[in-house]
């Protein structure tokens, strides 16, 4: 597993601490996070590479490809912002490039997996599919993720895209009915295993806290201890 896909089932759900605790889970590799468009900050702040950055640690690397100002779509923020958008062939080029240099690359995309780079349509899905990439699915606790994980997994399956698995981005302390029956549903309605869930609040914790723990959270597919669902 030279180069991971993280997507999710939509936004703010927990890709990014996801993606940090598996480049953490992996401090003895080289890791790469590359995040093909950040939406929504300005130049100079801090973003979702970044983040990744200070929770997992000095061996991850990060690179952006592009940023547009506004909290929208890639697509519709290049547009809007009078700049090129980012084109899957772009992403899979500077993935290819980073692995030739790192142990691990992970591809860290915007929203879910069908949401759009550029006007004429292309997605994340894209870029896995020219790189041959498996993808990894983040996606909520609550009610309502087993259909949302569905359809993310059926649009997968319909682009001969491999499901690494799903992973819980954000898990509550004290899940209610419906989480902890998604624990067990999430892996018959995405057809792939459940690899982790990671406890809400941990982009929060102290990045050496963060470090020592987030094996525990993961599967030993992606570097942890937990075992898979």
């Amino acid at each position: 597993m030279t180069i991971l896909v993280v997507t999710g089932t939509g936004t703010e759900i927990g890709k990014t601490v996801v993606t940090a605790a598996v480049a953490a889970a992996r401090p003895d590799l080289r890791v790469a996070v590359l995040k093909p468009a950040q939406t929504g900050l300005a130049p100079g702040e801090p973003g979702d590479a970044a983040e990744v950055v200070r929770l997992a640690g000095g061996h991850v690397t990060a690179v952006e490809l592009a940023r547009f100002p506004e909290p929208l779509a890639p697509a519709t923020a290049a547009r809007r912002a009078g700049l090129p958008p980012v084109r899957p062939h772009e992403i899979a080029d500077a993935a290819q490039k980073l692995a030739t240099e790192h142990d691990l690359v992970l591809i860290e995309g915007a929203g879910g997996l069908l949401v759009r780079f550029d006007d004429e349509g292309a997605t994340l899905a894209d870029a896995a599919r020219l790189l041959d990439a498996p993808v990894l699915v983040v996606t909520p606790a609550g009610l309502g993720t087993l259909n949302t994980t569905a359809l993310t997994s059926e649009a997968l399956r319909a682009r001969a895209l491999g499901c690494l698995g799903v992973v819980v981005g954000s898990m509550p302390a004290e899940p209610d009915l419906a989480a902890r029956c998604n624990l067990a549903d999430l892996p018959v309605v995405a057809g792939a295993p459940l690899l982790g869930a990671v406890p809400a609040g941990a982009g929060a914790m102290d990045p050496a806290d963060f470090r020592v723990r987030a094996r525990s959270w993961l599967a030993a597919e992606l570097g942890g201890n937990r075992p898979a669902g």
